[in-house]
This record gives C-alpha cells, structure tokens and sequence, in this order.
C-alpha cells in the first residue's frame, strides 16, 4: 500500500505491505478494514467518500476489486492547473 499527501500524514507513514483479509475484496473494502487498524487510520479514513484509490498506478472506482493487485494506494482529490 501507497499513501500519498495528508493520507500519508495522517497514518503517519508514505508505503506499508499488509495481508489483506480474505472478505476485503473492492478498495472500498480496503479503505474499511483500513480505518479498524488505529486511530491513525481510522483518522485519515474517517470520510472515505474524499478519499481516492489507485490499483497499479490507475485510478480507480471504490467497487474495483483488488485481486492481483501489485500496488495500490490512497490519495486525497487532486485539482489540475
């Protein structure tokens, strides 16, 4: 797992490897099983509709499954200019 900008603050760390459970397949899941693992997570999770997922390096809905991920990571919304 990747997190990137006020994420990363708030866990308090840019990347980890976790085991993910069996039941936890969409990032909306992860994002869930996320916020039960301390009061950092559950801090930078707290509003999962603000935050963003990515699945090898493509953005990607909250109903994406995550099997055969290699990478995924956690992002607030960007702007562009």
């Amino acid at each position: 797992l990747v997190y990137f900008a006020w994420v990363r603050e708030r866990i308090g760390m840019s990347d980890e490897r976790v085991i993910v459970p069996d039941e936890v397949k969409t990032i909306a899941e992860l994002a869930g099983w996320l916020q039960t693992r301390g009061e950092e997570y559950a801090h930078a999770f707290e509003n999962p509709a603000v935050v963003r997922g990515a699945i090898d390096r493509k953005h990607v809905k909250p109903d994406a499954l995550i099997a055969g991920a290699s990478e995924i990571a956690f992002f607030p919304p960007m702007t562009g200019g």
